[in-house]
């Protein structure tokens, strides 16, 4: 059943940051929008309010258990238009992941709505220079003041809204990777298939050595026998093998990423190959002394497809197409923000244009 959406606007609202001073993550727009959960009650008070700190008791239980999920998606601008890229994907993918955290799940079409009218009262905030956006964040806290290990009765959703630029400094210059061998990321029935924060904080360690060693991020492999790909800290990855590509089969541990369902989806369409398998990173080695290791890349929303120029694995370096982005690289990264901007037509009807 539909609510009515209070708005509260701000009496304060902020100067835009200059297109030169966006950095990923640290501009929050003027409103945020929350929406509470209570057992027997249901999903209730949904607001767009100024932003603000949160209130919350020392007991909350996300606090203690971890119980929250999120997701990461994009408002492009395009002249006068502002569009989504396939959200409904990313709101499905929210409950499939409050479903692994026994979270209740949200009304997906409703709360695009929601989503839509937040985006309206703050479109001057979706910039307009190249490789810009609005990054939007969508998620869910356990709330309730209780230190038992049981699912909370009470929730937050909130949605906060940030101009960002690339995720990368380098933009599409390919990224040195380090391919962790010690620390375990996810298994199998466990929350790898979850957007859910432990599982990035529980990377730190690995992404602080790879980054000492002058590595972009980590390339995390099983975490049962440390021997095949699974995806990148922030991406899940391709690897174009003697005209194929190929990337990990989705395990239960693997992120089913909404970039990398349009990577395979366009790779079919244009008549590439594309194989979804496991692969270990043995074979992937080999495939490189073999000369057949072509292109690299990871897919995502933060940083749509970024090359991977080299890949270390205990003290052996694959240097991928000579450190530059590939052919097919380029034309994936350029026909998906060509849908996402507008630039491009969208056959596949992949946008969602805010009115």
């Amino acid at each position: 059943m539909s609510q009515e959406l209070t708005i509260v606007k701000s009496a304060n609202m902020q100067e835009k940051p200059q297109p030169d001073q966006i950095r990923f993550g640290r501009n929050f727009t003027d409103h945020l929008f929350i929406m509470d959960y209570e057992t027997g009650k249901g999903w209730y008070e949904p607001r767009i309010v100024p932003y603000e700190p949160l209130m919350l008791d020392p007991a909350a239980m996300i606090f203690h258990y971890g119980q929250t999920v999120f997701e990461g998606l994009k408002a492009y601008r395009s002249g006068d238009r502002i569009l989504l890229f396939r959200p409904e994907k990313n709101f499905e993918r929210l409950n499939r992941s409050s479903e692994r955290l026994s979270i209740p799940p949200i009304d997906e079409e409703q709360v695009m709505g929601y989503l839509k009218e937040l985006i309206r009262l703050e479109k001057d905030w979706v910039p307009s220079s190249p490789g810009t956006s609005l990054y939007i964040r969508p998620f869910i806290i356990a709330t309730e003041p209780n230190l038992s290990v049981t699912p909370s009765k009470t929730y937050k959703f909130m949605i906060l809204l940030s101009p960002v630029g690339p995720y990368f400094s380098g933009g599409l210059t390919p990224v040195k990777i380090l391919v962790e061998d010690k620390f375990t990321r996810a298994v199998k029935g466990g929350t790898g298939m979850a957007k859910t924060a432990g599982n990035y904080s529980s990377a730190y360690q690995a992404q602080a050595k790879a980054y000492s060693e002058g590595n972009a991020d980590v390339l995390w492999l099983d975490g049962i026998e440390k021997r095949y790909i699974e995806e990148v800290g922030s991406m899940n990855i391709f690897f174009k093998i003697n005209g194929e590509v190929v990337t990990p089969a989705l395990n239960g541990s693997i992120l089913q990423g909404i970039t990398r369902m349009s990577v395979i989806e366009l790779l079919k369409e244009w008549g590439i190959p594309v194989t979804e398998r496991r692969i270990s990173i043995e074979e992937l080695y080999q495939i490189h002394e073999d000369g057949g290791l072509e292109e690299a890349f990871g897919t995502g929303t933060a940083a749509v497809i970024s090359p991977v120029g080299e890949l270390n694995w205990l003290g052996k370096k694959m240097v991928i197409n000579n450190h530059q982005i590939g052919e097919l690289s380029q034309k994936l990264y350029d026909t998906i923000t060509g849908i996402q901007t507008g630039n491009l037509e969208d056959r596949h009807q992949w946008t969602v244009e805010v009115k």
